[in-house]
């Protein structure tokens, strides 16, 4: 691993606890801020020298937002550093935590994820001497708060780290904006404060993403999504011919209806790109009828012709039309996932790459793209309209392309 010193911020982050220091009077730590920062490697690994520092023999937290994430985005690197910085680690991630040892000291970590409102229930009962809640604006508010519950030991100290979300956000309202009722110290990191990102990799950031998550995921600020989700497809150098010849791949996604319109997107991959380069898209209210499930998957057929589909990707409240489609075992069906904001998110971005691509034939979609806006309420959400083709893109961004982005992470160390 090669190393460079740390930003200014970094090394704030990593002695805020220190004796020495007129900060270690603080309970408690929150770090957010813009993405690629630099927040979560080095507030783990001082996390784990203010425990190996303060205590002996005693328990530890580290959460995020599920088990799999913690451990790879979390666990995984900060073992390797701990490792460099001459600690002592005994892994046990199959029973999710890991002992730190440091001559005579010895302090175990244990890891949890904070998907669910259920999630509290794993931490409940513990004693602790510290957490890091790593994602915490992502986790629901009854694990943080169980978790924090759990620090009840003399000296035990609470640390936070996060990207921004909306200003009605739990999270904001009830700690960052009261870290001086708190006792908390507070640090807002943009990505110049990780020197390890060259300059070319800042400006990739700044273009992947346009409106609420550029201000949020760029600039770090916790602002209310407003005006159309994807504003920067308003271009229509956004929209595409229909490539000639025949596609590597093919794969549908839907988005059902039986009051609501139904939206089928078809897509084929294209050096490296995935095109809608087809739609069915059917209105009861539009065309002044309904259509059962056979009449949909009928349109279903039609628009896939003679192409190869490999998979499709079916809106998952829609069982019945699943089970039509699995009946007449031509295809092979799954359920998308619903994650909106999610969804939205990798979809953004997804577009802005250019690794999804909407052909211009798509009339229903490219219309939908300048009418899909954001509720007005303040609220993460988008207005329940005009969002047929959106949710098909949607589903076919996280069933198909398979936007896993995986993270990585950055450290610098003057060694």
């Amino acid at each position: 691993m090669s190393y460079c010193p740390f930003s200014p911020k970094q090394l704030d982050v990593m002695s805020w606890w220190s004796p020495l220091r007129e900060t270690s009077r603080y309970d408690g730590i929150i770090c957010d801020g813009a993405v690629r920062s630099g927040k979560t490697l080095c507030m783990s690994v001082s996390f784990v020298c203010w425990a190996m520092f303060a205590f002996d023999g005693s328990s530890f937290a580290i959460c995020g937002k599920t088990i799999r994430s913690v451990k790879r985005n979390v666990a995984a690197p900060l073992i390797s550093v701990l490792r460099e910085l001459g600690f002592y680690v005994e892994e046990k991630l199959s029973y999710n935590l890991f002992y730190v040892s440091c001559g005579k000291r010895r302090n175990t970590f244990y890891l949890f994820g904070g998907r669910d409102e259920g999630a509290a229930a794993l931490i409940q009962g513990m004693t602790l001497c510290g957490v890091m809640l790593d994602e915490a604006a992502l986790m629901p508010r009854s694990f943080v708060e169980q978790a924090l519950a759990r620090c009840s030991k003399e000296g035990s100290k609470l640390w936070f780290n996060c990207n921004p979300e909306y200003p009605q956000h739990w999270f904001f309202r009830e700690w960052v904006s009261r870290v001086k009722e708190k006792n908390l110290y507070y640090l807002h990191f943009m990505m110049d404060d990780n020197p390890s990102l060259s300059e070319k990799i800042r400006q990739r950031y700044r273009t992947l993403y346009s409106g609420a998550f550029y201000d949020r995921f760029v600039l770090g600020k916790w602002c209310a999504a407003e005006g159309l989700v994807y504003p920067f497809m308003s271009d229509n150098a956004m929209f595409y011919p229909v490539p000639e010849g025949e596609a590597e791949d093919y794969a549908v996604s839907c988005d059902y209806g039986t009051v609501n319109p139904s939206s089928f997107g078809l897509w084929g991959l294209y050096d490296g790109a995935w095109y809608r380069i087809g739609e069915y898209y059917y209105s009861s209210r539009r065309e002044g009828q309904s259509r059962t499930d056979e009449e949909h998957y009928a349109g279903l057929e039609k628009l896939i012709g003679d192409k190869p589909v490999s998979r499709i990707i079916v809106d998952p409240s829609a069982a019945s039309f699943i089970e039509v489609i699995r009946r007449h075992g031509r295809y092979r069906v799954f359920p998308a996932e619903n994650k909106v904001l999610d969804g939205i998110r990798r979809t953004s971005t997804a577009l802005k790459e250019r690794r999804i691509r909407i052909c211009r034939n798509c009339e229903d979609a490219v219309r939908e793209f300048g009418l899909y806006r954001w509720e007005s309420s303040g609220k993460d959400a988008p207005l329940k309209e005009n969002d047929h083709s959106m949710d098909d893109i949607r589903y076919f961004v996280t069933g198909v392309l398979n936007d896993g982005e995986d993270s990585f992470f950055v450290m610098a160390s003057e060694r």
